[in-house]
């Protein structure tokens, strides 16, 4: 299965533990134990055990750092669901906010004229 690449920004994969809360309806609230897939200023990627609905509003707590946004994507895929998050604030994350336990630039795997921008 391919998929399109829809970032602006380069990711950085990492993989640590998160909180993830999101209002699905006016009444709906829920809050789930999450694996944090990837992350960039503008958003991330969360795996998660059950479908989060696309659009909703959602927050990511990270140690004692809270992002905000809305769900852009839920994919399912072997091990669960993908979940993207786009953040509100458009420059919510670096690694001065919060730097997860396991973290890697892709860009630094990538050299020679092939290198992405």
């Amino acid at each position: 299965m391919h998929m399109t690449e829809r970032r602006l920004e380069s990711r950085y994969l990492c993989a640590d533990l998160v909180r993830v809360d999101w209002l699905a309806g006016e009444d709906e609230f829920s809050t789930i134990e999450a694996v944090l897939e990837d992350i960039s200023p503008q958003g991330a990627c969360v795996q998660v055990d059950v479908p989060i609905p696309e659009g909703c509003t959602i927050s990511l707590t990270a140690g004692l750092k809270q992002f905000t946004g809305f769900v852009s994507y839920c994919t399912i895929r072997e091990f669960g669901y993908f979940v993207g998050i786009r953040f509100s604030d458009p420059a919510a994350w670096s690694t001065s906010t919060f730097e997860p336990q396991h973290l890697t630039n892709l860009t630094d795997f990538w050299t020679g004229p092939g290198k992405p921008n």
